[in-house]
């Protein structure tokens, strides 16, 4: 697939989801809501690191629900906050979570300072103002249908079996959007502003 029809698949896509992160009701006037661009930038950086069968099966998801009137984003966000019990019992779940934990523990370990601000990394650690890394993957994973996980595992073990890691390629697109070359040196930056607030 050439460059600029992935980029059209992952327009697409985030056109939808912004639509129906913009009306979910649970987030209340939440500020992720009136910065569009954030959303926007964010999602990019994580669907540019999935294969083009992954991004058309995700694409299927949004439309198919969208036909039906349903809002993926509601969903997503009334499982992190536990207002609505598990849908999705797709066996893959629990091994995307598995595996993208593990990739998110050794960036917390690798790069400390850069990942000082991210989310809390277990779901005992959820509390009501902050969601954990793996409810949130966990309750997004969930709106996905089983030929969407398929896909998303397929390419997660062929960058495993490539020595990468999916979860860190997402942190370097962000990372690069920042301005930053590189997570080492998005991570000295982090390091040395830290030192300059400490007492």
């Amino acid at each position: 697939m050439n460059d600029n029809a992935k980029s059209q698949l992952i327009e697409d896509i985030v056109e939808i989801e912004l639509k129906m992160f913009l009306t979910v009701p649970v987030l209340g006037k939440a500020s992720c809501q009136e910065q569009p661009d954030t959303f926007q930038k964010m999602r990019k950086a994580q669907f540019d690191t999935w294969s083009e069968k992954t991004l058309g099966g995700y694409l299927k998801d949004l439309q198919t629900a969208e036909n039906h009137g349903m809002n993926l984003m509601t969903h997503k966000y009334a499982r992190m906050s536990h207002s609505i019990p598990r849908q999705n019992e797709d066996p893959l779940i629990e091994k995307i979570v598995r595996a993208q934990y593990i990739c998110q523990e050794g960036l917390m370990k690798k790069y400390p300072s850069l990942m000082r601000g991210a989310r809390p990394l277990k779901s005992s650690e959820d509390t009501i103002d902050q969601t954990s890394f793996e409810t949130y993957l966990r309750s997004e994973l969930e709106t996905y249908s089983h030929q969407t996980l398929a896909a998303l595992f397929e390419d997660i073990e062929r960058k495993r079996q490539a020595g990468e890691s999916l979860t860190q390629k997402i942190y370097e697109n962000i990372m690069r959007e920042l301005g930053f070359e590189s997570l080492e040196a998005a991570n000295a930056f982090a390091k040395k502003s830290i030192s300059k607030v400490k007492p």
